[in-house]
């Protein structure tokens, strides 16, 4: 049986799944596999040695053994397998005799190639500093010093009842630390009153005198303090409560093995140019930074930018991000999407229910196994998913999920994690109000639970009837192109199809209200708006808007001057959105000497009035100058300047070369 060119080698696990393999191999369009396997991890393992020394991608339809099938394709020197449990997700199940379609599902989902994730490498030596305020540190040194640099930083006020290391293999020192930056590899601490140990100290530890701030550099940091952090949480900062020995061990342990290079994924990708952070130093978007638990992004100009080697992957500014400039990119490019196709269509044409689909994290993985191994497993159309970071969901995932025939959506996440949540969480009301504004039935839930036993009554009732006809289409775009897919699709064949939804604030769909009255159709609105939803006329002064476009990011009403702008969070459907919608128009001002349009009416009017009692313009004709186009007022200033001659009808000043310098003072002498 081969799927996406891969052979898939399928095992009972002695037994102990009912499998129906004629109907999975019609389910997957292939033909059935020659045999089922009963134990190929170990009597037949063999068989599996056999075919993948025969140089065939292998698909093992096992998740449990799959360390040891990647060890028996190492020793063959060849290509390592593709794992994917069945078993677990499917066939230990109370509903076994029903779960064909989603084995299918599970089985098509892993054969397809997902695209490389780019990488950052991280390189540590393995030095540590560690902070803290008594014997605790000078302890957690000593266990560490003897493989690596250690530098211990005593806080000022407890070093006095610590007794003087007889050997000191490790720097020793007291001060205040005021601020830390860096990353896994490259710590830096800066420290204020820096004071090394006396090497002459007996009975209690002293130090020499303090030589002001100074900065110290590690590639690890272990924090005992007890206090506030320096620094949000990242990779190679470990702050433990000295008095938590279990967490304290951990820790140790871990520092212990970080030495070495270490690649990690790219999390996020920026794509700087559709970012709503800013335009001419006005702010309007925060959300990523204010979302990022890691500090690592940062303002660059106006776009966010992200220290790739800080970076956690925890994906929240992903789902809050209403352009799509920030791009969770784990799996790499549109691979999340293939895969969600990839189940619900199986799923769907082998002849399954109407599905829960059940998105999850590792942790949340090996929670359901639990289930399987201890209670009734998963039900039949309840599809396991699991993603690097359910914090990245955002609303174009969710409702694509939805037109494409899901029931419901369940994203699982770890309760130690809730902090973490509120993109997602803004992603699951919007896409419900979708859902029950269109007069769909399906839905969308967000579940914080890590005990076995208390998820499996979350998926335990029918999912709700899916959208009908499901959707097809492939994404291929960014996120508002995604969105704009499913909201179609969800629209043209929804029970109410209304024509508007109202929306709250900071969802990122809408228009906006020009106040006729203050708006000078200056157009910075227009340069500032990062999704191109508001636009000119290139024969008229005209302000109008594309509502598919607008993203409600704010930065057209942070940088109207005249504060003319309100944004209007709502959901419009049809053809009416994609046309140009004028906001205010109005005919142009005709320079006054010329006569040739130049400026919007409302624009002059109000400089004229804004500037009648400046200094600049006091004077005969000055205030003119404002009423003229470009050409005009630099001839009109002009004239004003050599020969303050009234600007109408004025003779042109008369030339003067250097041969009428040479007789003038010919002349004179």
């Amino acid at each position: 049986m081969k799927v996406g060119g891969k052979r898939v080698m399928v095992c009972s696990c002695e037994g102990t799944m009912p499998l129906d393999v004629k109907a999975l191999a019609k389910a997957l369009g292939t033909e059935p596999p020659e045999q089922v396997y009963f134990q190929l991890c170990r009597s037949q393992a063999d068989a599996f040695r056999q075919a993948v020394a025969s140089g065939e991608d292998l698909l093992v339809a096992c998740g449990q053994e799959a360390p040891l099938f990647a060890e028996l394709a190492r020793l063959a020197e060849a290509p390592e397998p593709t794992c994917v449990d069945i078993r677990d997700r499917a066939g230990w199940s109370a509903e076994a005799a029903r779960a064909t379609p989603k084995i299918a599902a599970l089985i098509n989902e892993a054969a397809l190639e997902p695209e490389p994730t780019p990488s950052v490498t991280l390189t540590s030596e393995g030095s540590v500093l560690i902070l803290g305020l008594g014997q605790e540190v000078l302890d957690a040194a000593r266990r560490l010093g003897a493989e690596r640099a250690v530098t211990c930083l005593l806080l000022p006020g407890h070093e006095s009842d610590l007794v003087p290391p007889a050997v000191r293999a490790l720097g020793l020192f007291r001060g205040k630390p005021l601020r830390a930056t860096g990353h896994l590899g490259a710590f830096k601490i800066s420290v204020a009153d820096l004071a090394g140990a006396s090497p002459s100290s007996r009975g209690a530890l002293a130090f020499e005198a303090a030589v002001g701030g100074r900065d110290l550099s590690a590639d690890l940091v272990l924090d005992l303090t007890g206090q506030p952090a320096l620094l949000a949480p990242r990779d190679g900062w470990f702050r433990v409560d000295p008095r938590d020995k279990v967490a304290l061990e951990r820790a140790l342990a871990e520092i212990g093995g970080l030495v070495g290079e270490f690649e990690k994924p790219r999390w996020i990708r920026i794509e700087a140019a559709i970012c709503a952070h800013s335009r001419n130093g006005q702010v309007a978007c925060t959300r990523c930074l204010d979302a990022c638990p890691s500090g690592a992004l940062s303002p660059l100009g106006d776009a966010a930018s992200v220290d790739a080697h800080v970076c956690g992957g925890h994906g929240s500014c992903a789902a809050v991000c209403p352009t799509g400039a920030i791009r969770f990119d784990v799996p790499a490019g549109n691979g999340l999407y293939n895969r969600l196709g990839a189940l619900l269509e199986t799923h769907r044409a082998a002849g399954g229910g109407s599905p829960v689909l059940l998105v999850h994290e590792e942790a949340g993985g090996e929670a359901l196994s639990a289930l399987s191994r201890f209670g009734d497993g998963l039900p039949a159309d309840v599809i396991p998913m699991q993603v690097a970071a359910v914090a990245a969901l955002g609303p174009d995932f969710l409702l694509s999920a939805l037109s494409k025939g899901a029931g419901e959506v369940v994203v699982l996440a770890d309760p130690a994690r809730r902090n973490d949540l509120d993109g997602v969480r803004s992603a699951v009301a919007l896409a419900n109000r979708v859902a029950e504004g269109l007069g769909w039935p399906c839905r969308t839930r967000l579940e914080t639970e890590a005990d076995p036993a208390a998820i499996a009554p979350l998926i335990a009732a029918r999912a709700p009837k899916a959208v009908d006809p499901a959707a097809e289409f492939l994404v291929l775009g960014g996120k508002r192109q995604t969105l704009g897919l499913a909201l179609t699709h969800l629209h043209r064949h929804a029970p109410n199809p209304v024509d508007v939804l109202a929306l709250e604030p900071g969802d990122p769909f809408g228009t906006i209200v020009v106040d006729q009255a203050k708006c000078t159709l200056c157009m910075a609105c227009v340069s500032a708006c990062p999704p191109h939803a508001l636009s000119g006329h290139p024969d008229k002064p005209s302000l109008g808007i594309q509502e598919v476009n607008c993203v409600q990011c704010g930065l057209c009403r942070v940088t109207c001057p005249e504060k003319a702008v309100t944004l209007v969070p709502r959901l419009a459907f049809g053809p009416d959105t994609r046309v140009r919608a004028v906001l205010k128009e109005e005919e142009p001002y005709q320079c006054i000497r010329c006569g040739k349009p130049f400026a919007s009416k409302s624009v002059i009017e109000r400089m004229t009035e804004r500037m009648s009692g400046h200094a600049m313009f006091k004077g005969t004709g000055k205030l003119d100058l404002i009423k003229m186009c470009e050409d005009c007022r630099v001839v009109a200033q002009y004239e004003l300047e050599v020969g303050n001659r009234p600007l109408a009808g004025a003779a042109p000043p008369v030339t003067r070369t250097t041969e009428d310098y040479l007789k003038e003072r010919d002349g004179k002498s």
